[in-house]
């Protein structure tokens, strides 16, 4: 009788160290991204935890106090009023001046500049990123301020009547006010929002520009029919990317920004300190923890700030980015 051949198993050694990788690697993965969330929670507690002894101490509102006072530990009187409003109006103005300038060099990059001009031209953008903080606020205070002036001037004497542009309370004259310093930070940030935007512009699917054009579209309406609607989200996305650096910036702000005596107005021709300009500005004086703790509390409004912006860019972008 003729027999069967015997056919040998094939050991599951190979399956089982497959699984085994896999199961590390999702894990080693997960940790990572842990790491980031578990990061930033200890830094809110941290911030939390030091503001709360002098936020108790506190003699005047926190939120609606112009005052910052914190050179006597037995008599605090700190508020964010002041620094809210420059940091907001600011970093808004710049946005406001950043992005369509942003968006038209990405569209141009991408869809109208030749390809020997567009590399060459996409790499100085690109190393504007990296020119310092201290540079763009001498460059402001130095160059651009007095050149702005008269700029501020005319449309504070044409358009005062409207709040952005009434008298602030700083003089005009010299440059450092909130309108010059929204303007350093549109081209701090021009290069972020660039980058951002030339990407997801690039990205968009040929097939919609070919079906756009078999339609007898023009260029603007291929772009305004395709490439802007696709590009969106990141638009968004890389001007948030752009508010939140302008949020946080540091030295040029400082250097650009004149200190104010009066509380501010909304105006954009006010002084004046951010969350960000203020802290540094003290940092000699980060001595008794009372006082040290009424700084580490403007700290914590700034970091909240940027968690609400970027919360509220997810939601305008659909919660996704394409490309």
């Amino acid at each position: 009788m003729p027999t069967e051949p015997k056919i040998d198993k094939a050991p599951d050694g190979g399956r089982t160290g497959r699984l085994n990788a896999e199961t590390i690697f999702r894990w080693t993965a997960t940790a990572a991204g842990a790491t980031i969330v578990a990061a930033i929670a200890l830094i809110a507690l941290f911030l939390l935890i030091r503001a709360v002894p002098s936020i108790r101490a506190d003699e005047v509102n926190f939120f609606t106090s112009t005052e910052f006072s914190t050179g006597d530990a037995n008599n605090l009187r700190f508020g964010i009023r002041d620094l809210f409003m420059v940091t907001v109006l600011s970093s808004v103005f710049a946005l406001i001046v950043a992005v369509p300038i942003g968006v038209g060099i990405a569209l141009f990059l991408t869809h109208y500049a030749p390809s020997r001009l567009g590399k060459p031209f996409t790499m100085l953008i690109d190393l504007l990123a990296a020119v310092p903080s201290i540079v763009f606020g001498l460059w402001g205070f130095l160059v651009l301020a007095p050149q702005i002036s008269p700029v501020q001037e005319f449309l504070n004497r044409n358009l005062g009547w409207f709040f952005l542009f009434s008298d602030g309370n700083v003089s005009i004259a010299g440059g450092g006010t909130i309108f010059t310093a929204g303007v350093v930070l549109a081209v701090m940030i021009l290069p972020i929002i660039t980058s951002v935007s030339r990407e997801v512009f690039a990205l968009t699917p040929r097939a919609h520009i070919e079906a756009a054009q078999a339609l007898g579209a023009t260029k603007w309406e291929v772009v305004r029919m395709t490439v802007l609607p696709y590009g969106r989200s990141g638009v968004i996305a890389g001007s948030m990317l752009g508010l939140g650096r302008a949020l946080g910036e540091t030295i040029a702000v400082l250097v650009v920004l004149r200190t104010a005596s009066n509380a501010g107005t909304w105006s954009l021709f006010d002084g004046g300190y951010t969350f960000a300009s203020k802290i540094a500005s003290a940092a000699s004086e980060f001595s008794s923890p009372l006082p040290t703790g009424a700084y580490i509390a403007a700290g914590f409004v700034l970091f909240a700030l940027t968690f609400i912006v970027n919360a509220l860019a997810r939601l305008a972008s659909g919660g996704k980015v394409n490309g």
